[in-house]
């Protein structure tokens, strides 16, 4: 892949921060930043100022920069609005968490992306962590022999401030820490653990003021059979601390921490494997934030996918897992009892309510 690819970037808000400097730093030799647009012009010219290209101010004015590729970061409730849009201008698209709100929506997006021949991918940075894909590989040789249980830990803080923004926290443009903040790890608890066939969630806002839920807790069930627990806040203080995903199996256990899955915080089979010794010190790294190292790792294999027209590393069905949870989990709120996935649930709430 010796080409450079021009990557224009749409909404330049927070997540935008890790866009810059992957694009401007760890991607310079692959990708010319052509263009970035925000409402708020200041915002966009902040970001072409660290990376180059020109500022614009709505998506016709992007497009007319003839990007191979637009980075879509814009607010979760906008994700399938604006893929849409750019996929009907010929537009391949990669696609912030989550893929979108609604299950409708993203299915859309999928369908037009296909209809296209265009790429449609979404970000699940998490997946390339090396701890992350050591835990998986044990996973699909067979280390763990049966899976017995399999928990998701999530404390992070969020102040009010976050939410003052007009989405934030809102069903209608984010729901609460299930749909921004661990989606990564329902995404993780999939990947590694499996189908879930039901569960069984609370939530509330309880330390700050939003619409959604601030803290949620769930019991659930895998298709195998296995049982697992999902605990997420942003009420946690003064910063964020923990974000773990652990399995338990017959033959072994793993932990992956850290606050972006980023650690191998734990490892041992009953069969040990001498190659595997220093495991978590191998598998672990350090980062700067939450965000981890996974966005440039990724963005490269969507490139690669773009140019040789081949499925991207996370397309829209594989990204609709987490999303198909998420809304199980919110319906079984809305319910006060167990949901099962095979029935489809949706929420009546997120992506809909004003």
């Amino acid at each position: 892949m010796d080409r450079r690819f021009k990557v224009a970037v749409l909404g330049c808000g927070r997540v935008s921060n890790r866009y810059r400097e992957v694009l401007a730093d760890e991607l310079a030799d692959r990708v010319e930043v052509v263009g970035a647009c925000d409402q708020r012009a200041e915002r966009a010219e902040g970001f072409v100022a660290a990376t180059g290209g020109k500022a614009v101010a709505d998506l016709e004015s992007l497009v007319a920069l003839a990007p191979d590729l637009v980075c879509i970061l814009t607010e979760s409730g906008n994700h399938a609005r604006d893929a849409l849009a750019l996929l009907d201008r010929g537009c391949n698209v990669l696609i912030e968490k989550p893929v979108a709100l609604r299950i409708e929506d993203a299915e859309a997006i999928r369908d037009a992306a296909k209809r296209a021949g265009l790429t449609a991918a979404v970000v699940k940075q998490n997946r390339y962590n090396p701890a992350m894909r050591f835990v998986r590989e044990k996973v699909e040789s067979g280390a763990f022999g049966r899976l017995i249980s399999a928990e998701v830990r999530v404390h992070w803080c969020r102040y009010q401030d976050y939410y003052d923004d007009g989405w934030h926290g809102t069903w209608k443009m984010d729901g609460g820490v299930l749909a921004q903040q661990a989606i990564h790890h329902l995404d993780a608890l999939q990947w590694l653990g499996g189908p879930i066939a039901r569960v069984c969630a609370v939530g509330h806002a309880l330390a700050n003021r939003l619409e959604a839920e601030d803290t949620a807790a769930a019991v659930v069930e895998f298709e195998s059979g296995a049982v697992g627990t999902i605990v997420a806040t942003t009420a946690a203080r003064d910063r964020d601390f923990e974000a773990s995903v652990q399995l338990v199996g017959t033959n072994a256990r793993a932990k992956v921490g850290g606050s972006a899955l980023n650690r191998l915080e734990n490892w041992f089979c009953v069969t040990a494997d001498l190659s595997d010794q220093d495991a978590q010190e191998r598998y672990s790294q350090e980062v700067p934030s939450s965000y981890g190292l996974g966005h440039g790792p990724l963005i490269q294999d969507v490139l690669a996918a773009v140019a040789d027209r081949t499925p991207p590393p996370v397309d829209v069905d594989s990204a609709m897992q987490s999303l198909r949870l998420m809304h199980a989990l919110y319906a079984s709120m809305e319910s006060g009892g167990w949901v099962a996935l095979k029935q489809g649930p949706v929420s009546d709430r997120l992506g809909l309510t004003a």
